[in-house]
């Protein structure tokens, strides 16, 4: 049998696995991984930064429900993580970039190994693959010293094939007793998390909510599971809905910040939570009742508790809090579309978001379920995360439990693999739409050459206020005499720039000009609604730059969740 190198031994693995696409930097000796998988057929997305490439990585596997590889523990999305390392023999030497990666990784993987011998490659990375998604999601690590990588073995090693993991449902009793408690509730309430659209329990779900009429709340990765348009859906009244329920079913989410940890006085505090989960460590976390949670696949729970209820279904027409519900939707959405109204130069976030919402509507209707958003930065995250609708899982993607800054463009490439990738019908491609903040786009912003350079026609938004959160409120003379002032050294006097201020309208648009894209600027409401349809049909990258206007006053958002209001224009 020929020999091979340690580089083409992972290569097979990573096809014999059925492996797709990788995401990463190459550099010396995991170059010859990346090079050897390319001969075999695998994709390569070389990116401009490692922190994008895994990003990318790890939004892929939730997109596509098996894990992604590239070079994510706290949003539970399934990826293979693969490294380089100094050569063993050099261990504890100083080696060139020598890190003992296994220790530093240990605590944020399910597993982190490394391979002692060619031949044991393959059911190496058959292992960390599989750890990577079965059980709750996270990330399987596996590091290849240089002399493994690059030496040379008789022997391929075998690999057993990874069949998706099996699903188990909750404990009988448990089922039972749950469904007694959501029969003897007043106002019933189901929040949708980012773990059933993983699951792919949308089917379910739509039939728990449809047989049983309990209204349900969204979390902001859970749109889409069902749609937006539900009438069932109480986002615009989001508020209202926690305070006053008293049985919430939790469908994969969390009780962690984006949920107020389930705790008073933004939940009821009376409230029983009946917590379902893949994890049996979310069960009884924070404000959640432990003797009350279900654990098992999003999908056959839902299945089970709909067996259990037995076509029971709640009366919304005779209850108070489906009535509070509804007059605090009437209100929410009447302050929302009058803001959204507001004509001025610089635009508002809601009008400018009003304004390619509509020509976005037009050129691709929501029921169709072409265009993907998202969405990162302070502002642009929380107040787009209400207007863009949802119709469909899986179309929604943001800076989700650690709201991590720098996501967006590793998740836009990503979701433009996982949807208009090689093995994708036509009917099936979508149009990525990234809405970014101008400093959350900083930390990512050369990423748009990685789009150029594979072709993606991902369209870009910045909503440039010229700062961190709510920017400056100035002209730009005004601008430059702080920056002079800073320069000077009198900041600290309080005549400088501030510590959120950014450049006074920068030309974002013109990164995307530079690497083979289209930029345009778009200063008002007709400038933003042209930019926005040409921007749509262009077959490159383009990046449109929104000046709008800066609120020094506004008071910062810490949590990150306002009031979830559901635009309808």
């Amino acid at each position: 049998m020929p020999s091979l190198t340690g580089a083409q031994i992972i290569a097979c693995a990573l096809r014999d696995l059925d492996v797709d696409v990788l995401f990463g930097i190459v550099g010396i000796p995991v170059v010859e991984i990346a090079e050897e998988a390319l001969n075999l057929g695998i994709k390569y997305i070389g990116f401009r930064n490692e922190q994008a490439a895994s990003y990318a990585a790890s939004v892929y596997g939730y997109l596509t429900g098996k894990p992604g590889v590239g070079n994510s523990s706290a949003n539970a999305f399934p990826l293979l993580l693969l490294a380089g390392s100094s050569e063993s023999h050099l261990t504890s030497r100083g080696a060139f970039q020598e890190l003992d990666a296994i220790s530093l990784l240990t605590p944020h993987t399910k597993l982190s190994v490394r391979p002692v011998s060619p031949d044991l490659i393959p059911s190496t990375i058959a292992n960390a693959y599989r750890c990577s998604f079965y059980g709750r999601p996270g990330t399987g690590f596996v590091d290849f010293p240089a002399d493994l990588i690059q030496g040379l073995s008789s022997e391929q090693g075998s690999i057993q094939k990874v069949v998706p993991p099996p699903k188990g449902g909750a404990q009988r009793d448990r089922v039972l007793a749950a469904a007694r408690l959501l029969k003897g509730a007043k106002a019933p309430l189901v929040v949708v998390g980012k773990g059933s659209a993983y699951a792919r329990a949308e089917a379910m779900i739509r039939e728990l909510i449809e047989k049983t009429s309990i209204q349900f709340l969204p979390t902001p990765m859970g749109k889409g599971v069902l749609p937006d348009s539900h009438p069932n859906n109480v986002a615009s009244a989001r508020s209202t809905a926690l305070k006053f329920a008293d049985v919430v079913l939790v469908l994969g989410a969390r009780l962690n910040w984006i949920l107020h940890f389930g705790d008073a006085p933004k939940w009821n505090p009376n409230a029983r939570i009946i917590q379902v989960d893949i994890s049996a460590e979310e069960i009884g976390r924070n404000h959640g009742d432990a003797s009350l949670g279900l654990v098992g696949d999003i999908a056959v729970v839902t299945e089970q508790l709909l067996d259990a209820l037995n076509g029971w279904r709640w009366h919304p027409r005779v209850s108070d809090y489906a009535q509070r519900i509804l007059e605090s939707k009437r209100k929410n959405e009447v302050a929302a579309a009058a803001k959204a109204k507001v004509n001025k130069t610089p635009m508002s976030y809601e009008r400018s978001f009003s304004i390619i919402k509509t020509v976005l509507d037009r050129l691709s209707p929501p029921q169709k379920g072409g265009i993907v958003y998202v969405s990162e930065g302070a502002n642009t995250m929380d107040i787009s995360r209400s207007i863009f609708t949802v119709e469909q899982p899986r179309l929604r993607l943001d800076a989700g439990t650690y709201a991590t800054m720098g996501i967006g463009m590793g998740y836009a490439i990503a979701a433009h693999v996982a949807y208009n990738g090689s093995g994708n019908s036509r009917a099936a491609k979508k149009k990525i739409v990234a809405l970014e903040g101008d400093s959350a786009f900083g930390f990512s912003a050369m990423e748009v050459e990685t789009m150029a350079r594979y072709q993606m026609d991902v369209l870009i938004f910045v909503i440039n206020n010229g700062g961190v959160y709510h920017g400056d409120s100035l002209n730009g003379d005004e601008w430059l005499k702080l920056q002079q002032a800073t320069v000077e050294g009198v900041a600290s006097k309080g005549e400088g720039l501030r510590s959120w201020s950014l450049g006074w309208e920068v030309g974002y648009e013109k990164i995307a000009e530079a690497c083979g894209g289209k930029g345009f600027i778009a200063r008002t409401p007709e400038e933003l609604a042209r930019a926005t349809e040409e921007g749509f049909k262009a077959k490159v990258p383009v990046v449109i730059n929104v000046i709008i206007e800066a609120g020094q006053a506004t008071k910062l958002v810490g949590s990150h969740i306002p009031l979830l209001v559901s635009w309808r224009f």
